[in-house]
């Protein structure tokens, strides 16, 4: 028997191409204008849903997205296999052993911005009329639920915000990153617990007892023994030159179908098992940047806008939009995570200057706040106006980080980067393509630029910090830099490579330009102005151009005074 026919096939491919392509088009004006390609998303499945072409053209919606189970079916797999892939594409991004080794600061954080979101917000929710709410009998669920939705950051989105602004790859953005990871993973751990007890027909202490020691067994076994295997499954691809980046994606997705099944069958969402495979997957450092970035963009540019088209195309977003609700959301969301994150702040002792910054990368709720939405949508524990107030909280604390980051930062004094770079003793041509051995080259010269400094030791903490996470940021630029109580003042040693050294960068390209930053340990704040700096200049393409042409020493050392005196 054939559920499927011609016609049905013929439709589904009109319904891809029409989404893709507008997703895509929308998507690029949005990366244009420095916002979320999420708002596109949503925007498009609001052009094409019941909200406005079904009241324009009732008949050409129907054609297109006829109410037929086998059509709608089709649509709904292929939107949750994108937002499985995309929970497995967040799993990649987190770096879980870097989070931990940072501890202190980074769990002051992200503790701090679990716990007071929920306390702040909890009260309310649990207070909202009885008309908001799917199943007034349980209550205590839908204020518990809410109270972990405020919680959720976007990592995505403030990890693009922070690399557009020339942070993400400074302290800051490291510590920012390592306490976002965290949120993230506790966060979800809490969700999956509240929605397991939910849909359960009854309450019991046993039941909530099996549900957490699930959860937590299931995540505590997978990230000990999980990172093990992955590692030592990519170093055999590698060993036998297995093509890239295919291979290891293959055996990410192999990984997220296994642990997505564990996790379905002891009653936890399967969303949760790919989060914890791309947690897995991520963790092998052997992973190169230029294969996360591949995967990343496969999965954001086909799988991921049909998700988020697809819950335009479900909801009305008119007839289902009550000004109450979406205020409280909005607001209470962007406050108390901000509020969270600035106490944590506070309390691990960040410099007060670098407390806005850290606390505004944690407000956008972004996808992950609108995937955990639509998985309560679907469970029947929030109603459609719940769901179009996180939805529309989501997009908001998204589109606002950006200009509000920015205006952070430009409260900064500005700086000259010839301060700290001289050109005549700082700057190294290097003449080999081996990340060591460059790194080697330049510490050497440490002994002349910075009065008793131990070059030895200086050259393990660089190592040690690019084996966690590279400095190259793109564009053929790296910034290895290290701060240390020995250093006194700032300072810049500048290589150039001529022929490119492989730094592991996420665009893949070899790195020709290197700036070592050598700072004081209690210079957080000029560490970061100065790496910004560096980035938004090299980025021009004549300033590279500029460099490249140098055929000497004396032509590099002109060319960055060129550069960095305008």
């Amino acid at each position: 028997m054939h559920f499927l026919d011609e016609s049905h096939i013929l439709i589904f491919l009109f319904q891809l191409f029409i989404i893709l392509i507008l997703a895509r088009a929308a998507g690029e004006i949005c990366r244009r204008i420095k916002q979320p390609v999420l708002t596109a998303e949503l925007l498009v499945g609001i052009l094409l849903g019941p909200t406005i072409l079904g009241r324009i053209s009732p008949e050409f919606f129907s054609f297109l997205f006829p109410d037929n189970v086998v059509q709608q079916t089709m649509l709904e797999i292929v939107s949750w296999i994108g937002v499985l892939f995309l929970l497995l594409d967040t799993g990649l991004e987190i770096d879980f052993s870097s989070a931990w080794r940072q501890k202190g600061n980074a769990l002051i954080i992200a503790f701090s911005d679990i716990i007071v979101p929920m306390a702040i917000a909890f009260i309310p929710s649990f207070l909202l009329p009885d008309t908001y709410l799917a199943d007034v009998d349980r209550r205590l669920f839908f204020a518990l639920f809410m109270a972990v939705v405020m919680t959720i950051s976007a990592m995505p989105i403030a990890s693009r915000v922070m690399h557009d602004l020339n942070i993400l790859k400074t302290e800051i953005g490291y510590l920012t990153m390592s306490a976002l990871a965290v949120n993230d993973i506790i966060g979800w751990i809490l969700f999956t617990i509240i929605l397991g007890l939910f849909a359960q027909t009854a309450f019991s202490y046993i039941t909530i007892f099996f549900i957490f020691i699930s959860v937590i067994g299931f995540s505590v076994i997978a990230l000990t023994l999980g990172r093990y295997f992955s590692t030592f499954t990519i170093n055999y691809f590698h060993k036998k030159n297995m093509p890239e980046p295919g291979s290891s994606f293959t055996f990410a997705c192999l990984l997220g179908l296994l642990f997505g099944g564990i996790t379905q069958t002891l009653g936890i969402h399967a969303l949760f098992g790919f989060f914890i495979a791309g947690i897995i997957v991520g963790e092998a450092k052997n992973l190169k940047e230029e294969t996360r970035t591949v995967i990343s963009q496969m999965v954001h540019s086909l799988f991921v806008p049909i998700f988020f088209v697809n819950i335009g195309l479900k909801i009305d977003f008119i007839a289902n939009f009550d000004i109450f609700p979406v205020t409280i959301v909005t607001i209470i969301g962007i406050a108390a995570r901000f509020t969270g994150a600035w106490i944590g702040t506070f309390f691990s002792k960040v410099p007060k200057l670098n407390r806005n910054l850290i606390s505004i990368a944690h407000t956008p709720g972004g996808m992950m706040e609108i995937v955990v939405a639509m998985l309560a949508f679907e469970s029947g524990l929030i109603t459609s106006k719940i769901f179009i107030a996180i939805v529309v909280s989501a997009v908001v604390s998204s589109i606002t980080i950006g200009p509000w980051m920015r205006h952070a930062l430009n409260r900064r004094k500005d700086i000259s980067i010839l301060n700290f770079l001289n050109t005549d003793s700082g700057i190294v041509i290097l003449h080999t393509q081996e990340c060591n051995d460059a790194i080697s080259s330049v510490t050497e010269r440490v002994k002349k630029t910075i009065k008793n400094s131990d070059p030895e030791a200086i050259r393990n903490e660089i190592s040690k910090r690019e084996n966690e996470f590279s400095t190259a940021v793109g564009h053929c630029i790296a910034i290895p830099h290290v701060r240390m109580k020995s250093i006194k003042d700032p300072v810049i040693i500048f290589a150039f490579s001529p022929q490119g050294i492989d730094w592991n960068a996420p665009d893949g390209k070899p790195v020709h330009f290197l700036f070592f930053l050598f700072s004081p340990q209690l210079s957080n704040d000029l560490h970061i102005e100065i790496l910004s700096k560096i980035v938004k200049e090299m980025k021009i393409d004549s300033n590279q151009k500029l460099l490249l042409e140098s055929e000497n020493k004396e032509a590099v050392s002109k060319a960055l005074k060129s550069i960095f005196q305008k």
